[in-house]
């Protein structure tokens, strides 16, 4: 497959696997998710979808470097992981917005955040720029897990 094409289906997955999620879920967001306690440091909610829509690129360029390395068990172990964190962060909005259930959502994003943690690591060992593109992810996923934990324990 030419690699330009690689490159565009690798991102075109990220994106659209965050596309449906958030369609899947804008009601909870615009309706029951204002009426909650939020902390002072929640962001403004415009804020998100820019911020998740660009994660969501350094991931399929992260992805896609991967991909373009030798067949091997570590790259093997990095798709599992990557796939796993992208599940994960899919059903992360359902059980939050749609669901409504912030404590299992706060458990479950602990979850995301070991899974990029693993895929950072992973990664690394792969290829370097692919790794350190997901910083960004893990650092917001950090911030998400406190302002999760927070609207938890507000709510």
């Amino acid at each position: 497959m030419n690699k330009t094409l690689k490159l565009i289906l690798c991102i075109t997955l990220t994106l659209s696997i965050g596309a449906i999620s958030g369609i899947a879920t804008a009601s909870g967001i615009n309706g029951w998710y204002v009426t909650l306690n939020k902390p002072t440091f929640n962001p403004p909610n415009y804020l998100f979808g820019p911020v998740w829509s660009m994660l969501y690129i350094l991931m399929g360029i992260s992805f896609y470097l991967v991909l373009q390395a030798n067949n091997s068990i570590v790259r093997k172990r990095a798709i599992i992981i990557f796939c796993t964190q992208l599940i994960l962060n899919f059903f992360w909005s359902f059980l939050f917005f749609k669901f409504q259930l912030v404590g299992l959502a706060f458990a479950e994003i602990i979850f995301i955040w070991l899974s990029i943690l693993a895929m950072i690591f992973t990664f690394y060992k792969i290829n370097k720029t692919a790794s350190y593109l997901q910083i960004p992810y893990l650092l917001w996923v950090s911030f998400a897990s406190v302002l999760n934990g927070s609207i938890w324990m507000l709510n």
